[in-house]
């Protein structure tokens, strides 16, 4: 039997729309009257029908995730941390996985079905474009790990992609490395290009040239530990900055495969900072881009959006570290 709001307005002696609001977060109800609803929903074995409450409130409490690069272990992380972090706001994410697909029309056109309040487009290789597809339907939408643009067209929340890249570059050369290369993920990742472009300016200013640049296909340990053999067969370089923990993981275990001593011989940092890196078996010393901080900035901005969706896109970045472990000389 389907106890509805009609039985429990019944049992607890009050109208209807006294237990509507009990239920509607923001609306009006006097705490003697919440008491008794809440105690003659216990006692019915009530629960509210969110899918009702959504056609009255016109709000449905789902939130588009939108990820892309699942072969990276960082975004299991941060799928993990937005999950938690939306379900604290009683907000429920819809899942949507643009790996296969990058063209976002089918995914623009799934959610607007789906009634979402808004949408998190949590990628740092989908272009700039992809967050741009939602908002031009009238999606509230938020790119996070986007590429910065100091006249944002959506909200990015995330990190300057090219200090980073220049923070490897004087991390190196004060290690005393000199040779020294980049080895990105995808070429088409905006993330990869950025750092790139961060790491050669980086070496401009110390007056160094960027001694060999490669990519692998996608981020994983395979593709990376295949672009790594392809660099030492190749190249002469005596340190690499990795665009991604992944691809700096396998590039140590390329290097160490090879009978190359790391970090006398040869440098590797990463980037993202991500749990793996910290194994014994790697020990990689990595660039930490503050995952927490940027998914608890971004559900802040969220729920400021859901009640101001006109509000003007901004950007907000937060700084980057070095975490030293073993793949460089100590300084």
């Amino acid at each position: 039997m389907v106890i509805t709001l009609a039985d429990v307005a019944k049992r607890a002696g009050v109208s209807r729309s006294a237990v509507s609001r009990t239920y509607t977060e923001g609306a009006s109800v006097s705490d003697k009257t919440r008491s008794k609803v809440m105690k003659a929903a216990r006692e019915l074995g009530y629960t509210p029908n969110i899918i009702a409450r959504s056609l009255a409130t016109s709000r449905t409490q789902l939130v588009g995730l939108v990820i892309n690069n699942f072969q990276n272990p960082i975004f299991l992380e941060v799928l993990d941390q937005f999950t938690r972090l939306l379900q604290e706001r009683n907000l429920r994410p819809l899942l949507v996985n643009l790996s296969d697909n990058p063209d976002p029309a089918d995914s623009v056109e799934m959610l607007r079905q789906y009634r979402v309040d808004a949408v998190i487009v949590a990628s740092s290789t989908l272009p700039p474009a992809c967050s741009l597809a939602f908002k031009e339907v009238g999606l509230p939408v938020i790119n996070v790990f986007g590429r910065y643009n100091p006249t944002p067209d959506v909200h990015v929340v995330g990190i300057d992609n090219q200090h980073a890249g220049a923070m490897a570059a004087r991390t190196l050369h004060s290690r005393g490395y000199r040779a020294l290369g980049f080895l990105g993920g995808p070429e088409r990742a905006t993330s990869t290009q950025d750092r790139l472009k961060g790491f050669k300016e980086g070496l401009k200013s110390l007056k160094l040239k960027t001694s060999c640049v490669h990519y692998a296909d996608n981020y994983s340990y395979e593709t990376g530990y295949a672009a790594m053999k392809e660099l030492l067969a190749t190249q002469q370089f005596d340190a690499l900055f990795c665009g991604d923990d992944v691809i700096g993981m396998a590039a140590l275990g390329a290097a160490r495969d090879a009978g190359i001593s790391i970090p006398k011989d040869l440098g590797i940092i990463g980037f993202n900072d991500m749990e793996m890196s910290s194994w014994q078996a790697f020990g990689l010393t990595t660039i930490s881009q503050p995952i927490t901080d940027i998914c608890n900035s971004t559900v802040e901005l969220l729920g400021n959006l859901l009640e101001n969706p006109e509000r003007g896109a901004e950007t907000r970045l937060f700084p980057c570290k070095v975490i030293e472990r073993d793949t460089l000389r100590k300084s």
